[in-house]
């Protein structure tokens, strides 16, 4: 059992390391990439990732507090749905309505990695390899749908 304090360092080890892994790939539209905290450009749209003792998670995450705009901002993505996913060479799930681990409802497109633990170092290369290449694909599908979905900006 590690203390909550130990916990966080290895959570945070594992984050710096995926970021070491990934600090000399440019992005494809953005030159000052984050890869970590990847800034899509669009208000209430949000790429995150997620590791704990069970999975891990990469996925786009569409928050607005108005449901119905919510819902029009995720039915604008299903005219890239095959775009998303030749990009990405796999499918990923489509929750039009999910919550997150605070009960607030989002929209989510996104992957899993089950039976992986980020407190587990032998785990750290095989979610690496998961997240590396979905990171490097969705900015390549970014770099052509960001510009489908400005009017969100306006």
């Amino acid at each position: 059992m590690y203390s909550k304090e130990d916990a966080a360092q290895i959570r945070k080890q594992f984050w710096t390391s995926l970021g070491q892994y990934m600090r000399p790939i440019p992005s494809e539209w953005n030159p000052r990439v984050n890869w970590l905290n990847y800034h899509t450009g669009i208000k209430g749209i949000f790429l995150r990732m997620h590791a704990d003792r069970n999975m891990a998670f990469i996925g786009l995450e569409i928050i607005y507090s108005d449901a119905e705009w919510r819902k029009g901002v995720f039915e604008a993505f299903l005219p890239l749905k095959t775009l998303l996913h030749s990009t990405l060479e796999e499918e990923w799930m489509w929750e039009a309505e999910a919550w997150d681990e605070h009960g607030k409802s989002l929209s989510r497109i996104y992957t899993v990695l089950p039976q992986v633990n980020v407190m587990r170092q032998e785990d750290w290369p095989l979610m690496i390899a998961f997240f590396k290449p979905r990171l490097i694909a969705f900015d390549a599908f970014w770099a052509g749908a960001k510009e489908h979905l400005d009017w969100l900006n306006g």
